[in-house]
């Protein structure tokens, strides 16, 4: 039997059961049903392959207790989406605030939104935390999902049974702004891979808070290779401002490493600021100016609000979280005549 084309009814009339008894089964609704026979009708479901295996009649009954995690697999992670330190660090504090609530994690990585519905949907998922799609993904996944979502940065107005957990991305970059005006900077450059959303926010309020200073925007190539070929093509033009803030750690930390290997001191030479606070910041030399976002308080507001939503206590909303700045050695304090 082709097992694309397996039915419920197909399952009931070979062991000569009814279909009720066979969807009572598989939805793990078995108390009034003899353990035989939900045995012969479990070994076949899986013989049949009707659902993936024998975890997924488990994983049928009401409560799964299931938090699925779905990044976009974006071309800027280059096939490294876990590698991205925004990601590993979400990820990271989502984990521990999920095992702390009772569930269980269960993570995937696609470009494709319909892939994210039919996940949820064979592990009969409680909830789910999106992280990285567009606004049309979220809107279709509204459309073809029954169970509440959380989603992290997402742009689109408010709905049923989605919660978007935002943070103040133009308060984030008007405090780094604000900060690189009062320590001397009078000529900046942005950089970013795109100029919408969220770094679009961060550059605006970056410029707002510049005052009589200017601020340059360079758009950079999300691939590394390229990206390192573009910095080596404009180079004299990055080296004609006195600090660079990048829309986030990733890009700062990256530029910066660049500039070490052509003897291009920071700060002495230019100063670099980033956007994140990833525990990366720390750790490379010299440790990052940024803007810290509070990845555990969202990893946790993620987990209540989907509580929340499948209690119906709670209907879609934009909660948008405060950014604190960071300051470390990568920004030089230069002396206004």
């Amino acid at each position: 039997m082709d097992s694309k084309r397996v039915r419920i009814a197909d399952i009931a009339e070979e062991l000569g059961l009814s279909t009720a008894t066979v969807s009572n089964v598989i939805h793990g609704k078995t108390k009034k049903i003899s353990d035989a026979t939900v045995r012969r009708v479990q070994e076949l479901l899986e013989e049949k392959q009707y659902i993936p295996s024998m975890a997924g009649i488990l994983l049928a009954q009401n409560n799964s207790r299931i938090i699925g995690v779905v990044v976009n697999d974006h071309e800027k992670y280059e096939a490294h989406a876990f590698e991205d330190m925004f990601i590993a660090s979400s990820l990271n504090y989502l984990s521990a605030e999920i095992e702390k609530a009772g569930y269980f994690m269960m993570v995937k990585v696609t470009k494709e939104w319909n892939e994210v519905a039919r996940y949820a949907s064979m592990w009969n998922m409680e909830g789910l935390v999106a992280i990285g799609f567009c606004e049309q993904d979220y809107k279709k996944l509204r459309d073809s999902m029954h169970i509440p979502f959380v989603v992290y940065d997402g742009y689109f107005k408010e709905s049923g049974r989605i919660c978007n957990l935002a943070i103040d991305n133009y308060d984030g970059g008007y405090q780094m702004g604000s900060y690189l005006y009062a320590s001397g900077h009078r000529r900046t450059l942005c950089i970013a891979d795109n100029d919408i959303c969220m770094d679009k926010e961060r550059y605006q309020g970056f410029r707002a808070a510049m005052a009589d200073g200017r601020v340059d925007f360079m758009m950079v190539p999300m691939r590394k290779k390229e990206r390192r070929n573009f910095y080596q093509e404009y180079l004299d033009e990055i080296m004609r401002h006195t600090a660079v803030f990048a829309v986030s750690d990733y890009y700062a930390a990256d530029l910066i490493q660049f500039l070490w290997e052509r003897q291009i001191r920071v700060p002495e030479d230019i100063s670099v600021a980033g956007f994140d606070d990833c525990p990366l910041c720390e750790r490379i030399y010299p440790a990052l100016t940024t803007v810290k976002q509070d990845g555990k308080e969202r990893a946790s507001l993620a987990i209540s609000m989907l509580a929340k939503m499948k209690e119906e206590r709670q209907e879609g909303c934009t909660i948008t979280l405060p950014v604190k700045l960071v300051k470390r050695q990568s920004v030089k304090q230069i002396a206004q005549r």
